[in-house]
């Protein structure tokens, strides 16, 4: 089919009543992931995997994927509260300041809905030429690529390089004695065929491990700024104009960097932000940092463009590169649903619906950044800890309890937890953990495969030039980004959200 015929069959698939109630509920979520303090994406997704045993894989699908997108829309709110965040938050509280704070959800909203249409236009056409692609590789050409996502992973990563190395490594190691648990015990230990463990990692890392963070916030109070309804919330002629060509460039940046392992939608908004500021300013624009419209606009359509396009490696090659994308796959996995270009060929309603539906969970979103709901959003921002905590202990603890209805997986979560929180005094992020997890098992396939027809001989992947290429951008990108100045730079761009 064409990507006209694909596109019409993916909508009917996503406009089913079922389909779109699980939307609309991704979108909310992600609305309050993205706006919470303290709460993130992979938090809600994280929380939400036990789903995976009783949702039907499409509405899975739908509703984790718009958890991620969706919380593009939650941050362009909470820039209006006076937290701690990167520089390209300052426009727009400094903007709300002036009491411009319509303008500045309108612009935000605006550049987040064209740069995820761009990016969604950008998923839909890359993923099947590169779906068709991987079924040119062998496990030579795999192994290598799922070497470069990890390295990636590990440069994109917070934090000390060489820290995140160490955590994709003992990610592989859990995943490989995961997987070989499951045929046999290992040191009397045998890992569940059914996943579980899986919830358990996730919802230790990501769920209850976040309750740290969350006691780590500063007990201060935040400057939430009122923001009227009507028509102060959409950008006049002038505005628009003058937001248009940084929205494009942010769309445009936001697609790129969006592809890259580990943290390219954050590193999208950064470099964005960091384009339009390296612009000469015009008579009579304000500073970047202190109020500039553009200096919403490029980041926040980057941030959109970004959170689509983080979707290509995993549905078109089968390689998560973030930790959302990680706990979707397997999340899919645990619903026996083929990641990849097995599920392009194999299940084709999948992938195109969920394309479909982020067309429209876009328009959900953009509806929600409206009145009369916009106010509500930045009031939220302010619910005090001691209610969110309570609440996230609570749902992360009954969905790992409801899978087996065992309670030693819930203590075993509690017990990844603790590490987690070992691993956030030691400047660990466990991003690179869960990936090398995730990928683990396949990485031993395909490294089994390749020594097969190597004859034994390590050499074959550097004959393969596919292969030796990969292998080459891996290492080059390690070393590149050891580097003192891009060291400087790395640390910058992910200064905390």
């Amino acid at each position: 089919m064409d990507l006209a015929s694909s596109l019409a069959a993916g909508l009917n698939a996503a406009a089913t009543p079922a389909n779109l109630l699980c939307l609309f509920a991704g979108c909310l979520l992600g609305m309050l992931a993205g706006l919470l303090p303290g709460v993130r994406p992979a938090t809600a997704v994280a929380m939400l995997t036990p789903l995976a045993y009783v949702l039907p894989p499409g509405g899975l699908l739908i509703l984790l994927a718009a958890i991620a997108y969706g919380a593009a829309y939650g941050r362009a709110h909470a820039a209006l509260v006076n937290d701690p965040g990167g520089a390209s938050r300052a426009d727009s509280f400094q903007l709300a300041r002036q009491g411009r704070a319509g303008v500045a959800i309108g612009v935000a909203s605006l550049a987040i809905f064209i740069g995820a249409a761009v990016g969604t236009l950008t998923l839909a056409v890359l993923a099947a030429p590169l779906a068709e692609l991987s079924f040119q590789f062998g496990p030579t050409e795999y192994f290598s690529l799922m070497v470069l996502g990890l390295a990636g992973a590990a440069v994109l990563a917070r934090g000390s390089l060489l820290k995140a190395l160490a955590m994709t490594v003992l990610g592989l190691l859990l995943g490989v004695f995961a997987a070989a648990s499951r045929a046999r015990p290992i040191f009397g230990l045998q890992a569940p065929a059914d996943g579980a463990l899986f919830v358990v990692l996730a919802v230790g890392l990501y769920g209850l491990g976040t309750i740290p963070h969350f006691l780590a916030l500063p007990a201060r109070p935040r400057e939430a700024l009122p923001v009227a309804n009507g028509r102060s919330l959409l950008p006049g002629g002038k505005d628009f104009r003058h937001v248009l060509p940084p929205l494009l460039r942010g769309s445009l940046l936001g697609c790129a960097l969006g592809l890259l392992p580990g943290g390219g939608r954050l590193l999208g908004a950064y470099a964005a932000w960091a384009l339009e500021k390296s612009t000469a300013l015009r008579a009579g624009e304000v500073p970047f940092g202190k109020g500039n419209s553009r200096g919403v606009a490029a980041p926040a359509a980057a941030d959109g463009a970004g959170s689509q396009t983080m979707f290509v490696p995993l549905l078109a090659l089968g390689v998560p590169t973030s930790a959302v994308a990680a706990l979707l796959m397997g999340a899919l996995v645990i619903g026996h649903v083929p990641v990849g270009p097995q599920m392009m060929s194999g299940s084709p309603q999948l992938f195109w619906g969920l394309i479909a539906s982020m067309w429209i969970g876009n328009v959900m979103l953009g509806a929600m950044s409206l009145p009369p709901l916009a106010p509500l959003w930045t009031r939220l921002h302010g619910a005090p800890y001691r209610l969110l905590l309570p609440v996230l202990v609570l749902l992360c603890s009954l969905g790992v309890y409801l899978v087996h209805r065992d309670a030693a997986e819930v203590a075993l979560a509690a017990g990844v937890a603790v590490c987690a929180c070992l691993f956030a005094q030691l400047g660990c992020e466990p991003m690179p953990l869960l990936l090398g997890f995730v990928l683990g098992p396949a990485m031993e396939e395909s490294l089994r495969g390749a020594m097969s027809l190597g004859g034994g001989d390590w050499g074959t992947f550097a004959t393969r030039p596919i292969s030796a290429g990969l292998l080459s951008a891996a290492l080059l990108l390690v070393v590149f980004v050891a580097m003192p100045a891009v060291k400087l730079r790395r640390e910058d761009a992910f200064a905390p959200e």
